[in-house]
């Protein structure tokens, strides 16, 4: 009978704890350890194309340049392409734009080494109707001075790039919560996924039991401005002054990146037009108010079985 093994590693990359399991043969530990080695490499590569945080980055580099096509990697025009995309159905609620504004709100410091990342050149009042992609080229060109942040992208991108590079019908990746799992975990049962209590991180408020999909979460309580802890990072790109009214939004859907930007998007919103831009998309979700009271998408309960926790 072949013996089963559970392989697991995590790494510290894109500003969170990345953990990788994969359930396979015992007998191919080597081709198994190699394989997670490469998933974890495209995790390093997402970050230093898509950091808004590392001056050296492509990303960065590339607002350097304004009113001229500049030839980007195949990974970047595909995240600013994506991201893109999303605003145009968001209407902007989505915007990658939203560098300055969230610059301005203090979310500006490497996370491992908490210097400061400061754009020195004036920004416009930039969207991302002021990015222009040249599809056949694969060139951007920036029409105003603007920083882009992927923050809502590039790590969704960077789990569905990875789970494709895994040969393995059963694995789990986390990307500091927001997850992406395939066939079985290593009891044979589906796999049991968490969103977390805003307040209480050891804390569930719901148990969600998945396989092959991914599950996202956006939230209030993530990232923190360090000297005003009511503050953070998720911006309303047309009212920044404007609060959402949620406590978090997880979104499920076959694709990390999809359901990463959608979250996002979801949480600015709020609970109905969020409950209702996940319903147009055709994915899952769940949105907690700040009384945690759960309002699923009517296509929850076909999805997967789910059990409260709160």
């Amino acid at each position: 009978m072949m013996s089963i093994k559970t392989y697991s590693r995590s790494v510290l990359c894109m500003g969170t704890t990345v953990s990788i399991q994969v359930i396979a043969p015992q007998s191919d530990e080597a081709n198994v350890l190699h394989h997670i080695s490469k998933a974890f490499t495209i995790f390093k590569t997402v970050e230093t194309t898509c950091s808004r945080f590392d001056a050296k980055s492509e990303v960065m580099k590339l607002i350097r340049h304004v009113k001229e096509p500049v030839s980007v990697s195949p990974l970047l025009f595909e995240a600013l392409h994506f991201a893109v995309l999303v605003a145009n159905e968001t209407n902007g609620i989505f915007d990658p734009t939203v560098g300055k504004q969230l610059e301005n709100r203090g979310f500006n410091e490497h996370y491992l080494y908490g210097k400061p990342v400061q754009v020195d050149e004036a920004v416009d009042s930039g969207s991302y109707k002021d990015i222009v992609l040249d599809t056949h080229k694969k060139t951007v060109c920036l029409q105003k001075p603007m920083i882009i942040d992927l923050g809502a992208v590039a790590k969704g991108l960077a789990i569905d790039l990875a789970a494709r590079s895994l040969p393995y019908q059963h694995f789990m990746i986390n990307a500091g919560g927001d997850i992406l799992v395939k066939g079985r975990n290593q009891y044979g049962e589906l796999w049991k996924v968490g969103i977390q209590h805003p307040g209480i991180q050891t804390q569930s408020l719901l148990t969600l039991r998945v396989t092959d999909t991914a599950v996202c979460t956006s939230g209030n309580y993530a990232r923190k401005n360090k000297t005003q802890p009511f503050m953070h990072h998720l911006v309303n790109p047309l009212s920044p002054s404007t609060g959402s009214s949620l406590l978090s939004c997880t979104a499920i859907s076959p694709s990390a990146m999809l359901a990463d930007a959608l979250s996002t998007s979801a949480f600015i919103l709020g609970a109905e037009k969020g409950i209702n831009l996940l319903n147009d998309a055709d994915i899952g979700g769940v949105l907690f108010d700040s009384s945690f009271t759960p309002f699923f998408t009517s296509d929850m309960e076909e999805l997967m079985n789910y059990d409260h926790t709160f």
